[in-house]
């Protein structure tokens, strides 16, 4: 069993409802969606170009999959990430477009937030003390030998390279496209979340993902609503 902890609107979002159905697949209940009838689509297309985001779900990752320390338990994570919600506020995701970003899409922001960065900041801090130290093999398969220092540093700090200075938000809509089909996939995915982007977007909960095992697909385990103790900001 593995957990991660994510930013993924609730099961009822437009946004969710939206991305469930570009993907294949809801998130909350692991169940398969229809895909959408997009014009020069077929549906084999869309769900080739959609199926590794399908097996880890739609969301922004903050803290990376991670076996529980054994020392940890899971009633332990769900206590600790339920009080640290309840002292974040909730803010807006101003921006967010679907963009290319090398050879995949994903919605991201256009410019940078604080307030997200603070927050990623702050999860992947919080709760290192969860997570189980990363094996040897583990390490292997990132690749260290491609990482910048700070990659590299962050890698055998936090088990993952790509946070704090190192972090983007994005919430990934497909795998690795051909450079032929990337124009084509982009303007698709753009006009089809058009409509739920056009009002604001909202990041108000943090979810605990799992991964029941190796390989599995990654589901919500819990949501835990942002700012029912405003009296203890810390974002």
């Amino acid at each position: 069993m593995r957990y991660s902890i994510c930013y993924t609107p609730s099961a009822r979002d437009p946004l969710s409802l939206a991305a469930a159905s570009w993907l294949g697949r809801n998130v909350y209940s692991g169940e398969p969606v229809e895909h959408p009838a997009l014009p020069g689509f077929g549906l084999h297309d869309l769900a080739f170009h959609t199926a590794l985001p399908r097996r880890s779900g739609f969301h922004a990752c903050l803290k990376a999959p991670f076996a529980l320390h054994e020392e940890a338990s899971e009633a332990q994570l769900l206590r600790e990430l339920m009080h640290f919600a309840g002292i974040v506020e909730p803010f807006t995701l101003s921006g967010l477009e679907v963009a290319r970003l090398g050879d995949f899409c994903a919605l991201t922001l256009a410019q940078p937030s604080n307030q997200l960065e603070r927050v990623a900041s702050l999860v992947v801090q919080n709760f290192d003390r969860f997570r189980a130290p990363l094996s040897d093999a583990e390490i292997e398969r990132m690749a260290p030998e491609r990482l910048s220092a700070p990659q590299f540093a962050n890698l055998y700090r936090w088990g993952d390279p790509h946070v704090l200075d190192e972090y983007r938000f994005y919430m990934p809509l497909t795998g690795p496209v051909a450079m032929s089909q990337r124009d084509r996939i982009h303007q698709a995915a753009a006009t089809y979340f058009a409509p739920v982007l056009q009002g604001s977007v909202v990041f108000s909960n943090l979810a605990l993902f799992v991964e029941r095992e190796p390989g599995a697909p990654l589901v919500v385990h819990s949501l835990h609503p942002m700012g029912r103790v405003s009296a203890r900001k810390i974002a």
